[in-house]
């Protein structure tokens, strides 16, 4: 008790934290992260913190609030300090350690008080001070991305966006927050010189792909205003591998000495801040990883492994007793990764280093190759300050949930003097054609609307509009660049056209994951 005891006498405020925790600085000098220190059951005390055993040493201890991040500006110290300034906004005399404070909620009703006198109190309304929404508003705390605390302090029903500048780091909604730090930065550079990128469908497959990636690994204001005419579809090149929801970067060395994860951040970043689509399934120990976590700390499964053959080998040491056979094939893998042969007595432990290092340790590179691209695209403040925006970056695909009226109120239906590909259609043929379709998306599942609209657009994130055409193929196609939705007209019964849409949506195996 001695060590907290001494704690709360320094720093009081450290009392409304509901507990504290140790931190010190660990890891090489290029990977230095902060480390939990672990707390014994007898709690923190001098003994346990001397003890070798810690390897603390003369490292510096650091301390972090357990439940909730704590205000550490002049509030905290008890009692103002400095010589007394004016604000230059109210001409209120506040003291020097207090103006900061003083700042952050000034709104100026002094000086307009004073004016609104000396014009003869004009406006009587006006003369009783407004109920303004800053005085609900506590004072916003230094938020620790470590602590990983939401820092909610004001409500988004009652802010201007106008307003709000810089104050994104303490708007309660991430959503809001995202967009209003977007819209500042989108702003800050809409003078700058505007990005431009063509496409050409009548270009080949790989000549589309050399474009788009060429775009991208320029060093650009990638903030600026974007020009972009699309003619054509893109390439294919795998980025991500695995299962939804588990989908990690994809181990090519050609891949990484090209340096494709950095463009890769660039787009990613890039169509976060146009709105555009996102990318869906990423591993959330990737996740954690990406944002300077400790790959130690995050928390990792076996479906983590895309690798299959890896993945059964790392599965085998899930068993009680292995067989003669089964610790060869492991201690060959481990060996190889310079981890030491498998024994009874390590098999939990070499279970979670060969996992770590299947799933982290051979994409780090790529990881670090994705944070520069994000960092390139001048995200990296919101991302770092606000760790609840993330999710919006790098949604869930199980969280993704669609119903058929989001479709419906999307979707642009064919208009008579529409220029299809079969001109000779009537308008009863039509309206069957169309009347088969809008059935599917009322009766299809989320799951299949996914399918439907990465079919459609190329990618699971509904665009503004939805386009249907009529063509005289045999099966159903897509212009994913125009968000046009191809029906052939011959389906005479919904059973027919069900049965085309679904092998034509089945046999797509294109998204955004495919760049």
């Amino acid at each position: 008790m001695a060590v907290t005891n001494k704690l709360m006498e320094v720093f009081p405020k450290l009392q409304e934290g509901g507990g504290f925790e140790f931190l010190k600085i660990a890891g090489s000098t290029r990977s230095r992260n902060l480390s939990l220190l672990q707390c014994p059951n007898t709690g923190y005390t001098l003994a346990y913190l001397k003890d070798p055993s810690t390897t603390i040493g003369q490292a510096t201890i650091y301390i972090r609030p357990l439940q909730q991040d704590l205000p550490i500006d002049s509030e905290s110290s008890g009692h103002a300090s400095g010589p007394a300034i004016s604000c230059i906004t109210c001409q209120k005399e506040v003291p020097f350690s207090e103006m900061k404070l003083h700042r952050a909620n000034c709104d100026g009703t002094p000086m307009q008080e004073t004016h609104r006198e000396g014009e003869g109190d004009r406006c009587e309304e006006n003369d009783r001070e407004p109920p303004t929404d800053r005085d609900s508003v506590p004072v916003r705390p230094e938020t620790s991305v470590q602590s990983g605390v939401e820092p909610v302090v004001i409500e988004s029903g009652k802010i201007d966006l106008k307003e709000l500048d810089n104050d994104w780091k303490i708007i309660k909604e991430p959503t809001l927050a995202a967009q209003v730090f977007k819209d500042n930065l989108l702003s800050e550079h809409a003078t700058g010189k505007p990005l431009r990128l063509k496409m050409d469908v009548r270009e080949s497959e790989e000549d589309r792909e050399r474009a788009l990636l060429s775009f991208y690994k320029q060093q650009q204001e990638w903030a600026c205003p974007l020009h972009c005419t699309l003619d054509g579809g893109v390439g294919q090149t795998l980025l991500f591998e695995g299962e939804p929801d588990h989908l990690v970067p994809a181990a090519s060395e050609v891949l990484i000495e090209s340096n494709l994860f950095r463009v890769a951040g660039r787009m990613i970043g890039h169509s976060f801040l146009h709105d555009g689509p996102h990318v869906t399934g990423l591993s959330p120990a990737v996740i954690h990883v990406l944002f300077n976590g400790d790959p130690e700390m995050a928390t990792i499964v076996v479906e983590d492994c895309p690798d299959l053959h890896i993945r059964s080998i790392i599965q085998m040491l899930e068993l009680e007793e292995l067989t003669q056979e089964q610790k060869d094939t492991v201690s060959d893998l481990s060996l190889s990764w310079d981890l030491p042969a498998v024994t009874k007595t390590n098999q939990r432990w070499l279970h979670n280093k060969l996992l770590v290092h299947a799933v982290i340790g051979r994409t780090m590179r790529q990881i670090k190759q994705l944070r520069k691209g994000l960092k390139d695209v001048m995200l990296w403040p919101l991302l770092t300050s606000r760790p609840d925006v993330v999710p919006l970056l790098f949604p869930k695909m199980a969280g993704m949930q669609f119903v058929p009226q989001m479709f419906l109120d999307k979707i642009t239906w064919p208009v008579e003097d529409s220029d299809d590909e079969d001109e000779g259609l009537d308008i009863e043929c039509k309206c069957r054609i169309t009347g088969f379709l809008r059935v599917f998306i009322e009766t299809a599942s989320s799951d299949t609307l996914a399918q439907l609209l990465k079919f459609w657009v190329g990618w699971e994130m509904l665009p503004s509009e939805l386009k249907v055409e009529f063509s005289g193929g045999t099966f159903p196609s897509s212009s994913t660049c125009f968000e046009t939705l191809k029906l052939p007209a011959h389906y005479n019964t919904y059973k027919d056209f069900e049965e085309a849409l679904v092998a034509a949506i089945d046999s797509a195996h294109t998204g955004f994951g495919l760049v």
